[in-house]
């Protein structure tokens, strides 16, 4: 990693919870920066792609893109969310995809620093072709299947 901080964009609701949706249907991304020891609050950034052409097609690609776009210009590496959808196999090639089961940013935050380790050397070891892990009592780390559509 050339940067001595590692930043993660959190998919949160209005009340800055997490809820069971997708990476994409965030209503607010959260940007923490991990600098070695501790998490910092560094912007609170609203999804305006959250109903992005979503009447056309749920998971629809320029969605995507431009959420790549968003997160990429804030130098994000991790995703975290409840849920990804589709376009996970796009995202994966950017950022690190991270599902979590807790609710609170207080709670993913501890669960986060117990496991940077594990994302810090995927981070190293398999850029462009990230593989998501799930937290809850433990952290699994899984191949995402290709996208055959």
């Amino acid at each position: 990693m050339e940067n001595n901080y590692l930043r993660f964009a959190f998919a949160l609701s209005n009340t800055g919870n997490f809820e069971a949706k997708h990476f994409g249907e965030a209503d607010k991304y959260f940007i923490y920066e991990w600098n070695n020891d501790a998490f910092i609050l560094i912007k609170e950034e609203v999804n305006l792609f959250k109903n992005f052409e979503e009447e056309q097609s749920h998971g629809l690609m320029e969605k995507g893109k431009a959420i790549i776009n968003l997160l990429g210009n804030f130098e994000v590496k991790v995703l975290v969310s409840k849920q990804f959808g589709k376009n996970i196999h796009m995202v994966n090639h950017h950022f690190i995809p991270v599902i979590v089961y807790s609710e609170t940013t207080h709670e993913v935050l501890n669960v986060l620093q117990k496991h940077l380790r594990w994302i810090k050397d995927e981070l190293i070891n398999n850029p462009g072709n990230f593989r998501l892990f799930t937290i809850k009592n433990g952290i699994m780390k899984s191949s995402i299947p290709a996208d055959n559509t």
